[in-house]
């Protein structure tokens, strides 16, 4: 941290911003990337530091407050992003002079969060992180692979076609293509580049003809050259600036939500620029049904072994000590046991009595506690398999006797049945359903400070975009999409609680996708009207009938039992 001050005074500095992401605006990042981490300590998936002179402040949102006052709350105040912010938070007397690394920021998400009085922002294209990180980890390069059409239910050349009736409808010349995750769909590949998910790291410049020009690695590239579209031109990764410069006299689009500064301020000075959500973030929402039938049987393969695992914790955890790590090695070796299986889809939540309040809870051997009999265990976890992904979140009573926890618990369920039954019409949107979701919540003064539901890909990231179920969201709900369901909620220090499935649009109706018995020991049942009484029959029925194939003897008699109607 002295030798980081230090530069701020020798580039005439008064503060730095240090975000989470790295310049592809992953999720993830790399351990090579992850300067927040190595200058802050806090690991979490989203945040970011403003370091000055005398003062170091980190920044995150409601899911990760607590995490960020234990991992870093000694060296950093931590603030919890607010709704109007910084405005209300960052208040200075004099005039500022904060850096930042073009490549590692929007223009929008910039401006947005350091539009304040007083400070005065400053392009330095030296990351000043990497400068004082001398043993900063080697990034392992791995090539990518294709998926054949067989997996993706469309080819490469018609994704092509698709995106290219909207270079004709909104009369552009280029699409400068820089989220990963949206080149892996339109060129039907995957790669090795984030920790938890198959997102191949690369640009696309794509015209209106359907030329495409690749940047990225070479190493990268040479199992999948032959695979790809015709058109194709490859290039290393760093030619992409001579050629973003050489661009005249174009409307190029580009996307608002992982086109750096640093690409933007290329273009913008010889072309006209459209800045907004690349399309194909879109397209990818809405899965044909090749891509629904492949997410389907992902579940049902995840739903057996977090289901057994279920019935182990329940079993085991008054006559043997399960601490939250082993928990969690055990529920991945369940999951290993299916070869389909390829890796987590996330950091796995895995947490017991005061730790299931911390909503992104990662257990480390500082805070590795052991299930304890009158405890809750809340485990939030998912898989990548051939060919899907996995996300779901179960709380279950370890001879939890509270009557209030019951109430808590029933009214969450209440929320995420009602999310499950919602009546989509037409124009719904995805900030009507969280309405829906809390409503039992509300009711009695509660909250929680996080979305209900957010997009999920296929074998992508587990976080997708653009729908999901939160306030303020205003994207259409279209049939093909597949969202999470997961109101909770967290008494710090105390408990939480959080029900997740996965849900798919179909016929404007949702359809659950997740196949994992519902905690009923923690239902008050006098709090559920007869059609919630149904679901939960219902569902506890389908799941029944999916999942008794993939257990023993024993776990049949257990499946029967978990299902039974209440």
């Amino acid at each position: 941290m002295k030798k980081f001050k230090n530069l701020l005074k020798q580039y005439k500095l008064d503060g730095y911003i240090i975000p989470k992401n790295d310049e592809y605006f992953n999720e993830y990042v790399s351990s090579a990337k992850d300067r927040l981490k190595f200058i802050s300590n806090f690991s979490g998936s989203a945040g970011f530091a403003v370091i000055l002179k005398n003062k170091n402040y980190l920044f995150v949102d409601g899911r990760y407050t607590i995490q960020a006052r234990i991992q870093s709350g000694k060296s950093f105040k931590v603030i919890t992003i607010p709704k109007k912010f910084p405005k209300d938070v960052l208040k200075f007397n004099k005039k500022l002079t904060i850096g930042f690394d073009p490549r590692l920021h929007t223009e929008s998400k910039l401006n947005f969060l350091f539009n304040i009085k007083n400070i005065s922002l400053k392009s330095v294209n030296k990351n000043l992180v990497d400068i004082v990180w001398s043993k900063r980890p080697k990034e392992l390069i791995k090539p990518f692979y294709s998926l054949s059409k067989k997996n993706t239910g469309i080819s490469s050349e018609e994704k092509i076609l698709e995106v290219k009736k909207f270079f004709n409808k909104n009369k552009v010349d280029y699409l400068l293509v820089t989220a990963p995750e949206n080149i892996a769909w339109i060129l039907n590949i995957r790669g090795h580049d984030s920790i938890f998910s198959p997102i191949p790291n690369a640009r696309l410049l794509m015209n209106k003809n359907g030329d495409i020009h690749f940047f990225t690695n070479p190493k990268k590239i040479t199992i999948i050259k032959k695979s790809l579209p015709k058109k194709i031109i490859f290039h290393e990764e760093n030619k992409i600036e001579k050629i973003l410069t050489n661009l005249y006299k174009n409307k190029i689009f580009l996307d608002s939500l992982s086109c750096s500064i640093y690409y933007k301020n290329l273009l913008k000075k010889k072309n006209i620029i459209v800045e907004k959500i690349d399309p194909i973030h879109f397209f990818k929402s809405v899965k044909n049904i090749t891509e629904i039938k492949n997410m389907k049987k992902s579940h049902l393969s995840d739903g057996a072994a977090l289901t057994k695992f279920l019935f182990w914790i329940k079993k085991n955890f008054r006559k043997k000590k399960i601490t939250e790590l082993f928990a969690q090695k055990k529920l991945e070796n369940f999951r290993k046991m299916n070869k389909s299986y390829k890796c987590p889809s996330f950091n796995t939540i895995s947490g017991s009595g005061p730790n299931t309040a911390i909503i992104h809870y990662r257990a480390s051997p500082k805070t590795n506690r052991s299930l304890r009999k009158g405890d809750l265990y809340l485990v939030d976890s998912g898989g990548q398999y051939s060919f899907g992904t996995t996300d779901v979140t179960r709380t279950i009573s370890l001879d939890n006797k509270s009557n209030y926890i019951k109430e808590i618990y029933t009214r969450v369920l209440k929320g995420h049945i009602a999310v499950s039954n919602f009546p989509l019409k037409k124009n719904s949107t995805g900030s009507k359903v969280d309405q829906s979701a809390r409503k039992f919540l509300k009711k009695i003064k509660l909250d929680y400070p996080h979305g209900t539901g957010h997009g999920v890909g296929y074998f992508l990231n587990v976080h997708e975009g653009p729908q999901s179920f939160s306030k303020n969201n205003k994207v259409n709900l279209r049939d093909g999409m597949i969202i999470s369901n997961e109101p909770g909620y967290y008494k710090e220090g105390s408990f939480g609680i959080r029900i997740e499935n996965l849900i798919y649009i179909n016929q404007n109706k949702f359809e659950e996708l997740t196949m994992v018995p519902i905690e009923k020991d923690l239902i008050n049942k006098k709090m559920l009207n007869k059609n919630e009484i149904n679901w939960i029959n219902k569902y506890h029925s389908r799941v029944r009938k999916n999942l008794l194939k993939f257990m023993s003897f024993q776990g049949k008699a257990d499946l029967t039992k978990a299902c039974s109607p209440i």
